[in-house]
């Protein structure tokens, strides 16, 4: 391995330090750890997860239960008498993949209101 991929330089104060390191021995601040692209563990500020609402519409979106859990209790008990028809199942199907490539941000938006 290179020096160069062994080392990079903090954020706030610009020493150089090991690649690994959570913390920079010089000014002590924590380093933030580089974005994935997709991040499913995400948790909105009134504590709604982007993963629990993505495994909810997928395996249960046919009875409207992650309507319930965003606090679209309306759309949920729509989905729970039209469940009978197996279409909102199908539309759940397609909830859970628009939820998963949906924003952190656009997720927040929409679904992060206090309760």
């Amino acid at each position: 391995m290179k020096d160069d991929e062994q080392t990079k330089f903090c954020r706030d104060c610009g020493a150089s330090l090991n690649a690994r390191a959570e913390i920079c021995p010089a000014c002590g601040i924590r380093q933030i750890p580089a974005p994935s692209i997709i991040q499913l563990g995400t948790i909105a500020p009134n504590g709604r997860s982007k993963l629990a609402a993505i495994l909810l519409a997928f395996f249960l979106g046919g009875f409207g239960i992650h309507k319930f859990y965003l606090g679209q209790i309306g759309w949920g008990i729509v989905y729970l008498l039209l469940c009978w028809t197996f279409i909102p199942a199908f539309v759940a199907i397609i909830e859970a993949i628009l939820l998963l490539v949906m924003s952190d941000e656009r997720f927040n938006a929409k679904f992060g209101q206090q309760r």
